[in-house]
């Protein structure tokens, strides 16, 4: 970044910017209200629209309190949105219990469901993590765009955009220091499914205690998902 680019980095600081888009953690959460709902009936920890409705309920708010950029945020609002994540993670978390009981205990033989079943809480345990990991980097979505930089709390996770300052000119250009970047859904998104799918972190390295421990429960359960549950369709298809 050429030095005039830089110093207006400086002189307008994200505070001045526009938030981060709503729409985009919408899509995410309702994809995930919609995997669940086509869970087959045995995995359910309650009536099938009772969760669904619950988390719509808990995404209203959000939606009314930041319609289209997500530039305020209140205790409330900090409350709900954590809520809302925590919610779709126990109950797929739980499916995935129940899933992995009723293979071991209850001899299932459906294995074009059980296959289906599996890829349902694998990809919501992609969202709900890639949602979770959004909420808490850096104070949240809101915090990454409108406090100061000095002013934001501790990093959960380090991107390489955190490191590229000394880097080639093209790439340095992008880099957090030098451009004022900051991660949005999409990345925290990327971070999820590398996490599922190589059971570790890649090119994101996680800072936190928490930020440890959360990568450490969705490896376990794409673990389980990926080794057990889907290893015992397929041998039931054969």
């Amino acid at each position: 970044m050429t030095d005039t680019r830089a110093a207006a980095c400086r002189h307008h600081p994200r505070h001045q910017r526009r938030g981060e888009a709503r729409l985009p953690a919408v899509v995410a959460t309702l994809a995930a209200v919609g995997l669940y709902l086509f869970l087959p009936e045995q995995l359910l920890i309650a009536p099938r629209y009772v969760l669904p409705a619950l988390e719509v309920v808990l995404l209203v708010p959000l939606v009314a309190i930041n319609p289209r950029r997500l530039t305020r945020q209140t205790k409330t609002f900090r409350i709900l949105s954590l809520t809302l994540v925590a919610v779709i993670a126990v109950s797929n978390i739980v499916a995935l219990g129940i899933l992995i009981y009723q293979l071991v205990h209850a001899g299932v033989k459906d294995g074009p469901d059980l296959l289906v079943a599996a890829l349902q809480v694998w990809l919501t345990n992609i969202i709900v993590f890639g949602l979770a990991y959004w909420e808490l980097d850096r104070g949240g979505p809101v915090s990454r765009t409108q406090v100061a930089r000095e002013e934001m709390p501790l990093a959960d996770f380090r991107f390489s955009q955190d490191e590229n300052d000394d880097a080639v000119q093209e790439v340095a250009d992008g880099a957090s220091g030098t451009s004022d970047w900051v991660p949005t859904l999409v990345d925290y998104l990327y971070v999820s499914v590398t996490n599922s799918t190589a059971f570790s972190p890649t090119d994101t390295m996680p800072l936190s205690a928490r930020a440890k421990l959360l990568m450490s429960v969705q490896s376990v359960a794409a673990l389980l998902t990926s080794l057990l549950v889907i290893a015992r369709a397929v041998s039931v298809l054969h």
